[in-house]
């Protein structure tokens, strides 16, 4: 049914979640996961003025999309799913609409946390935005 599953991480315990339920919906077919980190560039934006913080805060930020994307690859090589992966800048939201229309994604598998913070409830979740703008199936995992 789904030949290629693009499941955005981030090495929380929503986006495990969302990894767990990916991997089973592929598990037994010839589905691939796509395994998606986007480094914030709201989060690097905010940092840019401070100097020094901003490049010691763009070498944590990739050495976390590593290992989110590592975590997230041996789930899939223990399921036997074929899975590929990316890291890509930008604003999250953005970047998942992006890559599933330019690799042919016919579902997104996103987690959402039930503890959200004040501006997610002001101003919604990347999880919300992501549903808005999906031209595909999207699966909503909740931690």
């Amino acid at each position: 049914m789904f030949h290629d599953i693009l499941i955005p991480t981030d090495g929380s315990d929503a986006s495990t979640t969302a990894l767990e339920q990916g991997v089973e919906i592929a598990s037994g077919t010839d589905a691939t996961v796509h395994l998606l980190h986007v480094v914030d560039v709201g989060t690097e934006m905010a940092a840019s003025g401070v100097g020094n913080i901003a490049d010691g805060l763009t070498k944590t930020l990739d050495k976390e999309a590593k290992e989110a994307l590592n975590q997230a690859e041996k789930m899939a090589d223990e399921a036997g799913v074929s899975a590929e992966r990316a890291i890509l800048e930008g604003f999250p939201e953005d970047a998942i609409q992006k890559y599933s229309n330019e690799n042919g994604i016919d579902l997104i598998v996103i987690g959402e946390s039930e503890d959200s913070t004040l501006s997610e409830q002001l101003f919604g979740s990347t999880t919300d935005d992501v549903i808005q703008s999906a031209t595909v199936s999207v699966l909503v995992a909740r931690h």
